[in-house]
């Protein structure tokens, strides 16, 4: 289960920071082109979103790597990056994948109560 977790956290981290890039460039875009953002639209809370583009994959990338040696602290990180996406970008075509990988990688992470180690991590 936890190396589940590790590959579905960084899978989930490089789908987040592929969404990241454009939803971070996208902000960056409509700042410095106003026209664009009235023509296609605007993030409600571009800063909301620039946020989330850089934390939510560098939680799931930090989850997923940790989540052999220590589930429980992968876990909680890769449960915050599924959040976190979920807030700053919400489900759709785009996103689907990296939150539904983060949230089974925060799960099955959480669900490795008996460690393949002597010592338990709750």
């Amino acid at each position: 289960m936890r190396n589940a977790a590790l590959t579905l956290g960084i899978i989930a981290g490089v789908f987040g920071m592929i969404v990241g890039f454009f939803g971070f460039g996208y902000t960056e875009l409509v700042r410095a082109h106003a026209e664009l953002g009235e023509t296609f639209g605007n993030f409600a809370n571009p800063e909301v979103i620039r946020v989330v583009s850089v934390l939510s994959p560098m939680l799931a990338i930090a989850g997923g790597a940790m989540a052999r040696a220590r589930a429980l602290w992968g876990g909680v990180l890769l449960a915050l990056s599924a959040a976190g996406m979920y807030w700053g970008y919400g489900f759709n075509v785009f996103t689907m994948f990296p939150i539904a990988f983060a949230g089974i990688a925060a799960l099955l992470a959480l669900a490795a109560g008996k460690p393949d180690e002597p010592r338990a991590h709750f």
